[in-house]
């Protein structure tokens, strides 16, 4: 099966496929958010379609308690937005996710243009890789 990881955020939408038979993760160019969550899930139902992907593994920003905060509900409404247009959706605990992959980069010595520009989408692989593993689905 393939997978699209989702790292929602305000400004850019992390995104990363993962193939779960031979289990591995490449991440996809971010996109940038629109503002509004209806268009952001017609955009990653178009990558998803354009991949063969039909389930979707986003992020769920979660504050150290299982319902989280603002950021979380606002990924709810866009899983909901996302299984309205017919994708299989699964939540997945995605703290620190940000914070590992800025780290990552660091480790390679990268500007912090060029750092920016690749954090989404690492993001996003760490998000599937905690699928893959078996991170409990968060609903």
């Amino acid at each position: 099966m393939r997978v699209l990881g989702v790292d929602f955020g305000f400004k850019r939408i992390g995104l990363a496929v993962g193939e779960t038979e031979i289990g591995i993760v490449t991440p996809r160019p971010s996109i940038l958010a629109s503002g509004a969550l209806r268009p952001d899930a017609e955009t990653i139902a178009a990558i998803a379609k354009k991949e063969e992907i039909t389930h979707v593994v986003l992020g769920l920003p979660l504050d150290g308690t299982d319902e989280g905060g603002k950021m979380a509900r606002i990924c709810r409404m866009l899983a909901g937005h996302l299984s309205d247009l017919g994708l299989t959706v699964d939540l997945v605990d995605e703290s620190f996710t940000s914070i590992e992959a800025d780290e990552q980069l660091r480790a390679q010595d990268l500007t912090a243009a060029q750092r920016r520009k690749q954090r989404d989408g690492l993001a996003a692989c760490q998000i599937v890789e905690r699928f893959l593993r078996g991170a409990s689905a968060t609903s």
